[in-house]
């Protein structure tokens, strides 16, 4: 039976299915599966250089992935991350209509998205150029700058393979975990 997002309920089961996925998933993790997340906001929160460049930030950061079915995704994906001086409260899969209420919401095609987690997209000149587009206050992001970029360093230190790395089998288990998650936990958009 599908949770309720936004309970005690659901948030706890959401942290208790990520940790059980981490604990069982086969290496390297899918970059962008709820596993892969999990082990970001790990890497996050115990991150002495993103606390202290963060320092100034407030505000959530939503990644908006556009679905790309030949690549496993779908239905779009927004990802919520808690964010607040420094911390990383959570990162987690949201429904559509709570992703788009964040303070700054980042949307780009899951193409995009790899190029920023391989480094080969600057995430800020790419809402600049209008390669990602953002909802939210630009100069703000541009005068935190340096967290933004510590989030892409600490998000390719993850490691795993890109959805665009995987053979035909491994798109078609990405989409199951997505499909999974996506269901149990109400966050269908």
């Amino acid at each position: 039976m599908p949770y309720t997002y936004g309970t005690p309920e659901w948030e706890e089961a959401f942290v208790k299915k990520t940790k059980e996925r981490i604990e069982a998933a086969e290496q390297p993790l899918i970059c962008f599966s709820p596993e892969w997340m999990g082990m970001w906001e790990k890497l996050l929160q115990g991150d002495a250089k993103y606390k202290e460049v963060a320092k100034n930030w407030e505000g959530s950061v939503i990644l908006h992935i556009q679905k790309n079915s030949e690549l496993g995704v779908d239905q779009d994906i927004f990802v919520w991350m808690d964010l607040w001086h420094g911390d990383c409260k959570s990162l987690r899969y949201v429904p559509r209509e709570v992703g788009e209420k964040g303070d700054f919401v980042i949307t780009g095609t899951l193409e995009r998205w790899i190029s920023v987690g391989k480094k080969q997209l600057d995430p800020v000149k790419g809402m600049m150029q209008g390669k990602l587009k953002l909802k939210g206050d630009l100069p703000t992001i541009v005068r935190n700058v340096k967290a933004a970029m510590r989030l892409v360093e600490t998000c390719a230190e993850v490691g795993g393979k890109f959805p665009d790395e995987l053979s035909k089998e491994e798109v078609e288990k990405f989409r199951g975990i997505v499909k999974e998650l996506t269901t149990e936990f109400s966050i269908t958009s």
